[in-house]
């Protein structure tokens, strides 16, 4: 019926508009990830410090979830979209003013809140926006917020170069991401707020014809969020390089997921869902152990690269194939996946800078070659 409501002139705007705020999140989340070395580097904190105040974003994500959920209730996925990438721009720049580990914890519990906000939010945008097309979409708006953080690693890169203290580079960043929010917010897509007829629990378990599903989105989620938060530092620390060279690695990582993440839809016609999983885990496990096995630059660097390929495509195809199940709506079943996936973003991150601070970081990343393999194992099974 929308298809029939809206032309193609209104769709491309709608369409234009989600990817915009795709871009908006992916800029500005990997812009804060390319600085945390600086960071951690200005506030004097070792890898201990920095697990635990790393661990305030996840927090902050997971208890603004079910917040989300009920506001995209009562409200338009757009004026949710709208409020949470206000703020997301608005606390990104603060990290580089803060001058304690307990400031930088509260700034980035409060990204992590206005992050989940903007992101269930867009994706629920780009579920209308699709609606409105016959053919699939999806992965071009996860493609897109691929494209901004590359943009923003070698931002990042750029302005580590040019000695740009991260105040000063997250407070430019902040300024033109609010800008893109107040231009394009008015070309979104006015959808209505779906209520559930049925009331759940404020965290809701997936079902069990579901928990594969759940169990590869968590590896998958602590695999890439453990790659933005440490790429650098193993580089610095483990493989030795300079910090220009850390930050490098970074852009490296990301632009090998991007790349990965444009060319997914072409390889689920001629492989299938099931064997890209199932390459996917195989790229994070080898990737990650040939960074651990050979910590040099170059090998280090082709490590991060088939980590960056295997991250691509993982979440937006089990959210693909999860989408088909019968026995909840597209949002319960998104909800409950991304409860036990944001459990691995939560948990993971943090978990390397304890066992860094008690071990090595070297071996802390064995923990990401386990993820890989849990993906490996998991995807048994699954049919396309």
């Amino acid at each position: 019926m929308l298809a029939d409501i809206h032309n193609e002139t209104d769709a491309r705007q709608y369409r234009i508009a989600t990817s915009v705020f795709f871009f908006i999140s992916g800029l500005g989340y990997s812009s804060w990830a390319s600085r945390i070395p600086s960071i951690q580097q200005q506030l004097h904190l070792n890898e201990a410090q920095l697990g635990a105040v790393l661990f305030a974003l996840p927090i902050g994500l997971m208890l603004t979830m079910p917040v989300t959920g009920k506001l995209l209730g009562n409200f338009s996925s757009r004026k949710i979209m709208m409020f949470g990438a206000m703020i997301f721009n608005v606390v990104l720049s603060l990290p580089g003013f803060t001058n304690s580990l307990w400031q930088l914890a509260l700034v980035l519990f409060c990204f992590g809140s206005a992050r989940n906000l903007l992101n269930l939010s867009m994706n629920a945008q780009a579920v209308a926006v699709q609606h409105l097309y016959s053919r699939s979409i999806m992965t071009t708006f996860h493609g897109i917020w691929s494209v901004a953080g590359s943009v923003g690693a070698l931002t990042g890169l750029l302005m580590v170069s040019m000695n740009v203290p991260p105040s000063y580079h997250l407070l430019l960043i902040s300024v033109l991401l609010l800008a893109f929010t107040m231009y394009y917010y008015p070309k979104t897509f006015p959808d209505q707020p779906v209520k559930e007829t049925t009331k759940r629990p404020a965290f809701s378990l997936p079902d069990k014809s579901l928990l594969k599903y759940s169990l590869i989105c968590f590896a998958c989620m602590a695999t890439e969020n453990t790659m933005y938060d440490w790429s650098g530092l193993y580089f610095e620390k483990v493989v030795g390089a300079s910090k220009a060279t850390a930050v490098a690695a970074f852009v490296i990582y990301m632009v090998a997921m991007t790349t990965g993440r444009f060319m997914g839809d072409k390889l689920v016609k001629k492989i299938g869902i099931k064997s890209i999983l199932l390459y996917s885990g195989w790229l994070i496990l080898s990737g990650l152990l040939l960074a651990i096995l050979l910590p040099y630059p170059v090998t280090a660097g082709i490590g991060f690269i088939f980590a960056g390929l295997g991250v691509a495509c993982v979440v937006p195809l089990v959210f693909s194939l999860a989408g088909k199940s019968k026995s909840a709506n597209s949002g319960q079943t998104l909800a409950s996946i991304s409860t036990i996936g944001y459990l691995g973003f939560l948990v993971v991150p943090p978990l390397i800078g304890f066992v860094a601070q008690a071990t090595s970081l070297r071996l802390s990343f064995a923990i990401m070659a386990i993820c890989g393999l849990l993906i490996v194992l998991m995807v048994r099974g699954i049919t396309d």
